[in-house]
């Protein structure tokens, strides 16, 4: 798939193919280590909002453009800081995307990463799942299985950031 109206990674403008090689390297370090923890079933949608909030976290911290896979193991401190539960996590992504999309203009136009960083970023924010209602005070007795539990309505990033988090515990 060809990206028009945009240069190629070689500044060419010569109609090559720009290929999304960072955002698409975060959200393989993601997938890896959602599929390390094995949380959940991979075709989930959980699995997805996890993958995307660590392939955000990733992408997005990665501010030197140097993400690379010897890096990885150095960068888990700072995935776990930035994906703590006391953490502006919300807040941070809108202000580095602003950042990301106002460098990715200044540089000549739109890159694919960013592009593809933004649907995800959309998709989060947009999307809500059935989750367990954490902040329910049960009535009556325990529940008799894992899904009869009340249950709320939940963005997709405030599921798949805990999970993302946990992910890189577990690895």
């Amino acid at each position: 798939m060809q990206h028009r109206g945009h240069q190629s990674t070689g500044g060419t403008g010569g109609g090559e193919l720009t290929v999304p090689m960072s955002w698409l390297y975060a959200e393989y370090i993601a997938d890896e280590l959602l599929r390390t923890g094995d949380l959940m079933p991979p075709t989930s949608f959980e699995f997805r909002a996890g993958r995307d909030a660590l392939a955000l976290t990733i992408f997005l911290s990665d501010t030197e453009g140097e993400l690379s896979g010897i890096r990885v193991v150095s960068q888990l401190e700072t995935w776990l800081s930035l994906t703590a539960y006391d953490q502006p996590w919300q807040d941070w992504v809108r202000e580095r995307m602003a950042q990301v999309a106002t460098e990715a203009v200044e540089a000549g136009g739109p890159a694919p990463d960013v592009e593809l960083a933004e649907a995800a970023w959309r998709w989060l924010e947009e999307t809500e799942l059935l989750a367990p209602d954490l902040n329910a005070v049960p009535g009556g007795g325990p529940p008799v299985g894992e899904d009869d539990g009340p249950k709320v309505w939940t963005p997709a990033w405030q599921l798949g950031l805990p999970l993302g988090h946990l992910a890189i515990h577990l690895f």
